[in-house]
């Protein structure tokens, strides 16, 4: 019986989700891996103990979060390998040396001095533990400057040539490819919603925890200071990264309008160039005929948006499509990309990137202790703080029982935010799998089955499923109990000199 699914499209479904499952762990890890790095700077600095056990227990948090991200990655190779063959061959040359950086370099210092950071507790000098975190953090951004810079490529390919004899691209600049200006614009803004993510995967734990103390189910003081500690932490980090976020998206907007302007027009659903283009708010699509069926818009904002004037014309989908199909041969459909999954993935990954960004905003103003608010309702270091939206009246109870609900409910909103990005960002460039290079019909691996990819996505779907449970089962064990308090800081700097007493000793796993 012959499938009415075509080949690539199997194959893109299998991508697509191994990607977005993927993508799941590593904004986290690497915000949460940079905050961690921040509790144990401010233990070492301080010798508060509350820093301390706040990094011992973020610091369990994140090691679940590594270990599921190495996995799920391991994934990505494969499905890579087998229905990727004809794209590998194509620009494996170029897109291989960033990935052989990655690996060679950032997965390297992240997996050794994890170990060291694990095991060196009480093994090394509080400076060199602490630099153990900090080279783990350093490394998690090496390793996604690296992945970045490679799909930079596939959106922007620079720095290659294509060899007329064998017809597949060489690199001839590996710095071009490094240093492009859509890597530079990308990885900071990944970056910075990494940040967001983390933090918002913090302040939901320690709302958690808060709300308990609030309620009187939490009584230890210890645990109060540092769930508090680490809720201040989240929320100034959340609104720093998320002003960093929009400025940078801002600016990755700009670059995609230029390099990219397809991706962009589909993203405000503007069907044909306009001079001044509007800004779409809420649009229904009639990609049949062409145009929008209904459709609110904020006139000349796009332009602005693009080209920082309110009059400069913006290309829309339509005339970009008849531009590539008088180019590259077809017709306008075949250079159209879906339509409603880039103008709905755009405009949800800003809900919920932004939605975060707002909870901290507000949260601070919340939680603020001092200055403004009236000394009778000021609370210790170790004591849940008032949630007051005056400075000399309390809020209802009703109010501040979801002021702590709204952090825990949207605790995942980055992780909802980083997905819609990608989709976004992938999708958009369709059906280019290497922008104006390759198109994705052609990067499949036609030796491989339907049958055989259909086995290979049902097989890793359901990993991927009991990884989840397994994933979230390990989160909530781990996070329920908060940090344990009785656990003593190391009193002293142990020397780092061998001790024959040491040698017969099993290494004792920190957690």
């Amino acid at each position: 019986m012959e499938l009415a699914i075509a080949h690539e499209t199997i194959a893109r479904w299998q991508f697509g989700a191994t990607t977005v499952y993927h993508f799941l762990f590593v904004p986290l890890s690497i915000g949460l891996g940079a905050l961690v790095a921040g509790l144990e700077t401010a233990w070492v600095r301080t010798g508060k103990e509350k820093y301390f056990h706040a990094t011992k227990f973020w610091g369990k948090l994140l090691l679940i979060n590594i270990a599921m991200g190495v996995v799920t990655g391991l994934f990505q190779e494969f499905q890579f390998g087998m229905n990727w063959s004809n794209y590998s061959s194509f620009v494996g040359d170029v897109f291989g040396a960033p990935l052989a950086m990655e690996a060679l370099i950032a997965f390297m210092f992240e997996s050794v001095f994890i170990g060291l950071w694990i095991f060196g507790w009480h093994r090394l000098p509080k400076k060199v533990h602490l630099a153990t975190i900090w080279i783990v953090t350093i490394g998690s951004f090496l390793s996604a400057y690296f992945i970045l810079a490679a799909n930079s490529f596939m959106q922007h390919p620079v720095g290659y040539k294509i060899n007329p004899a064998t017809g597949r691209a060489q690199l001839t600049d590996i710095w071009a490819v490094l240093f492009q200006n859509t890597t530079l614009v990308v990885v900071f803004h990944t970056l910075a919603a990494s940040f967001i993510t983390g933090a918002a995967f913090m302040m939901g734990i320690a709302a958690y925890h808060l709300w308990k103390a609030k309620k009187g189910k939490e009584t230890n003081r210890k645990k109060i200071g540092a769930m508090r500690a680490s809720l201040k932490l989240a929320l100034i980090t959340a609104v720093i990264a998320g002003i960093l976020t929009a400025l940078s998206g801002d600016r990755l907007a700009k670059v995609m309008f230029q390099q990219q302007p397809m991706k962009m027009a589909a993203a405000e659903a503007l069907w044909d160039t306009q001079a001044p283009a509007p800004f779409s708010i809420f649009s229904v699509g009639n990609v049949n005929k062409g145009r929008n069926d209904i459709a609110l818009e904020v006139p000349g904002a796009l332009s602005f948006l693009a080209k920082s004037d309110f009059s400069s014309p913006v290309p829309g989908i339509n005339n970009r499509a008849d531009e590539q199909a008088r180019q590259f041969g077809g017709t306008r459909a075949d250079y159209l990309p879906n339509i409603f999954m880039t103008y709905w993935g755009f405009r949800l990954m800003i809900f919920f990137g932004m939605t975060s960004f707002g909870i901290g905003l507000l949260g601070l103003y919340l939680t603020r202790r001092k200055f403004w608010v009236d000394p009778a309702y000021r609370t210790g270091e170790d004591e849940p703080p008032n949630l007051m939206i005056t400075n000399r009246i309390r809020t209802n109870p009703f109010f501040t029982k979801w002021s702590w609900r709204i952090a825990i409910l949207t605790m995942g909103f980055p992780l909802l935010a980083n997905s819609f990005g990608w989709i976004f960002t992938e999708m958009g460039r369709q059906p280019w799998v290497v922008y104006h290079l390759q198109k994705t019909a052609f990067g499949a691996s036609p030796s491989v089955s339907t049958g055989e990819q259909i086995t290979s996505l049902v097989a890793l779907s359901v990993v991927y499923a009991i990884l989840a449970v397994v994933e979230v089962g390990l989160l909530v064990k781990y996070s329920k109990p908060g940090p344990d308090v009785d656990e003593r800081p190391p009193s002293k700097d142990p020397t780092m000199r061998f001790n024959p007493e040491d040698q017969d000793k099993p290494l004792a796993f920190a957690y």
